[in-house]
């Protein structure tokens, strides 16, 4: 077993493949990364693994590096700001791979291998055909055509004739493999499970991901391997491949899957479309034009996406929800990873967005409001567009929610709901509510005032105090829901109260 990396820089890298939109999952790995290398005062790289040209998406690396930088996790050296180890993407790398292959050949530690896609597809179906399943590994290597098999002079004739050949990494058999995963502690696994990984593909002269990531990682200098549970069956590929370079191997740590909230297995992008929720940090558009919600675009904001991200498989042991980022940085710890899969709860993403949405400044709600406003044609005060938000913050999850919430600040109602008309607004109300413009036109404008004048008038002539006021409710908001009535009132004015109410009575007349 190899020996853990201590008394080193922490250094640890977010490496995705430009394959397609960042899923929320990978999102959560590069937070995990960037919250240990910071606690640690340690780098944080972000790689792009780019050597899959027949998945190559493009447009997809520049959308890792715009959700990373929404989510406010800086990279300290990689695409586009670069380092003392660039370059950063491994398509850029790619002369380098070769030698190690070949190194790891010389070595004795791999092979050449020359059998074709097809021969090997006959071999699959003659083992399925007598109910065997086939591995590429010590059992047969040696029987099919590789250079285990081969004279030099063989094996010199076969490459200089042949463009269709792998280098695989040679297994050794019947050996226990210990591993320690600082998440889920100490692995065994028997080297007679593991078929001969190929390291290496003539047809484009690139590395897999097995020798590219195994190689960029001990170049950087890379002290903690932090990445999803999938990649947990490579480990002891990548455990054995150090041994074989003869390198100390990184630590490792492998995070569980985040799952849908319903039922059992990965969250997918089919479960958000199917529930409502995204399921990618930023909008996505695919090559057929198909538009995928992302949380920026449905109102998130980012702080309250990384507070999310980091509960789901990580408990701070106390019942503390809301972190900040220098919070979380102090508190995360990989020991504190659960081992089991975390479900994603939609309503829990609602409910961290309402939190960070009360937490800011009636000022900064109203610069974010602002926009929504003036889209409709709406020029107001921002210390009275301020004022709307503090009615209103806590009933809100975004500011999309705003308008509905607040219209009735800036614009009269144009129709009155039918249901709480129904119910509050009787042909005695017309009366009532003369005298409501009674009181306020008479009363000093002063919102204490008026609320004690008109509560002790509706008291004192022994009316409903509910009835009462949802009336005069309905004839400003244009329902029986808002703001306190006088803090309505108090903001839109004397002459629009009154305005709006003598409105409301001409109208409700020709319902009556």
């Amino acid at each position: 077993m190899l020996q853990p990396i201590s008394n080193r820089k922490v250094r640890v890298r977010f490496a995705p493949s430009p394959t397609g939109p960042l899923h929320i999952g990978g999102v959560r790995t590069a937070l995990f990364n960037y919250l240990f290398a910071k606690q640690n005062g340690g780098d944080f790289i972000l790689r792009i693994e780019d050597t899959d040209s027949a998945r190559f998406v493009p447009d997809a690396e520049e959308y890792i590096i715009e959700s990373l930088n929404w989510l406010g996790l800086k990279f300290d050296e990689g695409v586009g700001i670069g380092g003392a180890f660039a370059p950063y993407r491994q398509s850029e790398r790619k002369e380098l791979y070769f030698k190690y292959a070949e190194q790891l050949v010389n070595s004795g530690n791999a092979y050449y291998a020359f059998d074709s896609n097809e021969e090997l597809d006959n071999i699959r179906k003659q083992y399925e055909a007598e109910g065997k399943s086939f591995i590429y590994n010590y059992v047969i290597r040696e029987k099919m055509k590789t250079s285990l098999a081969m004279s030099a002079n063989e094996l010199q004739d076969n490459l200089n004739s042949s463009n269709q050949w792998v280098i695989r990494f040679k297994i050794p058999p019947h050996e226990e493999i210990i591993m320690k995963d600082i998440i889920r502690g100490e692995i065994k696994v028997n080297t007679d499970t593991l078929d001969d990984k190929v390291l290496f593909k003539s047809v484009d002269m690139l590395p897999t991901y097995h020798l590219a990531n195994i190689v960029d990682d001990k170049l950087m200098e890379i002290s903690h391997v932090i990445r999803g549970e999938e990649w947990l069956p490579s480990l002891p590929l990548h455990i054995l491949l150090y041994r074989a370079f003869g390198w100390k191997s990184p630590e490792f740590a492998h995070l569980s899957l985040l799952l849908k909230p319903d039922g059992k297995g990965k969250l997918s992008k089919r479960d958000g479309d199917r529930l409502g929720f995204p399921v990618f940090p930023l909008e996505w558009k695919n090559a057929e034009g198909e538009i995928s919600s992302g949380y920026r675009e449905t109102g998130y904001f980012p702080e309250a996406v990384v507070n999310l991200l980091a509960l789901l498989g990580w408990n701070p042991g106390t019942e503390q929800e809301i972190f900040n980022i220098d919070e979380l940085i102090k508190h995360f710890s990989l020991e504190r990873v659960i081992k089991s899969g975390a479900k994603f709860n939609p309503e829990k993403a609602h409910w961290f967005n309402q939190q960070y949405l009360r937490q800011k400044s009636n000022e900064e709600l109203a610069d974010l409001y602002q926009p929504v406003l003036k889209s409709k044609g709406i020029n107001v005060d921002e210390n009275y567009v301020a004022t709307v938000c503090g009615f209103i913050k806590e009933r809100a999850t975004f500011i999309s929610d705003f308008w509905n919430l607040s219209s009735y600040f800036f614009v009269a109602p144009e129709s009155y709901d039918e249901k709480a008309t129904k119910k509050y607004w009787s042909s005695e109300t017309p009366p009532q509510m003369q005298k409501i413009i009674e009181i306020i036109d008479n009363e000093p404008f002063d919102k204490e005032k008026i609320e004690h004048a008109v509560h002790a008038w509706i008291s004192d002539s022994g009316l409903k105090m509910g009835t009462v006021m949802n009336a005069f409710r309905i004839c400003v908001v244009g329902a029986a829901m808002g703001a306190n009535m006088f803090d309505i009132v108090n903001l839109i004015g004397k002459h629009e109260t009154i305005k709006r109410v003598k409105k409301a009575i001409t109208a409700m007349a020709d319902c009556l």
